[in-house]
């Protein structure tokens, strides 16, 4: 059994989740860089300096789920927080056109012009997925001292800001932007359900960042990006729960 800190980051093979994944190395814990494809996973952990290790893990596989968690349980007995990071803008069948500028690709995503199966896609990943694989790990947290839950969603889901007429951004509100409104619903579902117990829940936003989840047309870096997960990943006893935020404090739900 390891004596060190665990840390699982899902879809950390490239991006924010990556260097989430370094981020926690570096403060010493035992870091499993979750990846869909494993071989990318291992390619990934052999950048991170520490104790990282690949994790097979497709959070829209439950056979994948039950895998990684049972793996965890063998090989480390426990595990003290969960990043949620992995997520999609868009399905594969609504690829981007190389350099199409992000608002013309968001009128693709509006409600009323998205086809279903889109809406499903997204929300398989982003918000089902999240869901399957906090339940599926739910028992290891339990047996950490202070389990740690972050959920990496993002501004543009917030409903107080996209309900403002003043707010500029709101007519870009669609299919990935419902998807981190529905994510923060279920954050808070999971920490109102862990109140009492030594687990906490949050949900953070890395801010706009340089990602291929935007065809790098972010402006933040993936390192500045990294700071409110992890944040929120290495929070005390008496830090928050059920909370939204980014660098600069509180996001209205």
């Amino acid at each position: 059994m390891n004596d060190k800190q665990v840390a699982l980051v899902t879809g950390a093979n490239k991006g924010i989740g990556l260097r989430i994944a370094k981020d926690l190395a570096a403060h010493g814990f035992t870091v499993l860089v979750g990846s869909r494809d494993l071989a990318r996973g291992e390619a990934a952990a052999k950048t991170v300096a520490g104790d990282a290790r690949a994790l097979a893990l497709d959070v829209t596989d439950a056979k994948s789920i039950s895998a990684a968690a049972e793996r965890i349980r063998q090989e480390l007995g426990r595990l003290d927080v969960l990043v949620n990071n992995a997520g999609i803008a868009r399905s594969g069948r609504q690829a981007p056109k190389q350099g199409q500028p992000l608002a013309e690709r968001a009128k693709a995503g509006r409600a009323t012009v998205a086809p279903l199966d889109e809406f499903r896609a997204v929300f398989e990943t982003n918000v089902f997925g999240v869901i399957a694989v906090t339940q599926a790990m739910l028992p290891l947290l339990r047996e950490a001292p202070a389990g740690r839950i972050v959920n990496v969603s993002s501004g543009v889901g917030s409903l107080t800001n996209n309900s403002d007429p003043a707010n500029p951004y709101r007519a870009m509100y669609g299919v990935y932007s419902s998807s981190k409104s529905a994510l923060n619903a279920i954050t808070l579902a999971f920490a109102l359900d862990l109140e009492s117990t030594r687990i906490k829940v949050n949900a953070v936003c890395p801010g706009f960042t340089a990602t291929d989840l935007n065809n790098f047309q972010g402006t933040r870096t993936v390192e500045q990006a990294a700071r409110a997960p992890v944040r929120m990943a290495l929070l005390g006893p008496d830090g928050p729960t059920g909370t939204y935020s980014d660098d600069q404090g509180v996001i209205p739900w």
